[in-house]
């Protein structure tokens, strides 16, 4: 395997594995009707690295599958943060505020259905849209904006570029 190729699996495993720490750590926090999932603030990081796209997914995958979510939620919870990785790299060249919005839309139509048809919950899908709202905006903006900061004043030092091998 070239460079290049084990560079990308090397950064996506590591973000995988950011994310189901992030997850577990935060448990209680990560998963309800009202949740603020610090790992979402990592969704920012498609800005850096394609290798976070992947990275993301399986991560979502696996923390929501090691904290014993339904099927419908590992499964859809997960799709929901691909697509909003997706999403957040083709916007990677717009204000990062920008491209916090993919992972917050994607979260906000796909999440309140699962929590409506997959554990019952008897709030309206709309406000649990707001709830979930609310949380994405504190973790994939505010905390994803903090850690964009943070990042792009090391990206050299941290992410290389895929292209230079």
């Amino acid at each position: 395997m070239k460079k290049k190729g084990i560079l990308f699996l090397t950064q996506s495993a590591m973000i995988a594995a950011i994310y189901v720490v992030l997850t577990l750590v935060f448990k209680p926090f990560s998963f309800g009707e009202v949740q603020v999932r610090v790992a979402e603030a990592l969704t920012i990081l498609p800005v850096f690295t394609p290798a976070a796209i992947p990275g993301l997914f399986v991560g979502c995958l696996l923390g929501n599958g090691i904290a014993a979510a339904a099927i419908p939620d590992i499964i859809f919870g997960s799709l929901a943060t691909l697509l909003g990785a997706i999403g957040t790299y083709m916007l990677r060249k717009q204000h990062p505020i920008v491209a916090t919005l993919p992972p917050i839309i994607a979260n906000v139509i796909i999440v309140p259905l699962i929590l409506r048809y997959t554990y019952a919950v008897p709030i309206a899908i709309p406000i649990l849209m707001l709830f979930i709202l609310a949380g994405q905006v504190v973790s994939c903006t505010g905390l994803g904006l903090l850690l964009h900061k943070a990042l792009d004043k090391n990206k050299q030092f941290i992410f290389k570029n895929l292209t230079e091998y």
